[in-house]
């Protein structure tokens, strides 16, 4: 009788660290993964809503040019002297001043 009580404590406790184990697993995701990028699509869409003429941006195919004109979901880039596009405004990366930032210097 001892026997089966010892064996189905050491089971039950067996379940626990599992159940710990993927709880772990799981706020380690959380906190490393998930959380970060839900925050950078919040600040992303915050950079889009905030959108202005004259800022100049760089898009995700690596365009740079200078808001001239927003219509709607619509913007339209001075890529040149007298050359604009129009594209979509999810298609807008970051502020230009920003990636200059980030991008190193090579000597």
């Amino acid at each position: 009788m001892k026997h089966i009580v010892l064996a189905q404590a050491a089971g039950a406790s067996t379940s626990i660290i599992n159940i710990l184990l993927f709880a772990s697993i799981f706020v380690v995701f959380y906190f490393f993964i998930i959380r970060p990028q839900s925050k950078r699509a919040k600040d992303q869409q915050s950079f889009l809503d905030n959108l202005e003429t004259g800022e100049r941006v760089i898009t995700t195919g690596g365009i740079y040019g200078k808001v001239t004109n927003i219509e709607g979901d619509l913007i339209v880039l001075e890529v040149a002297a007298g050359t604009r596009i129009r594209v979509a405004k999810s298609s807008i990366s970051m502020e230009m001043t920003k990636s200059l930032s980030q991008t190193k210097v090579v000597k």
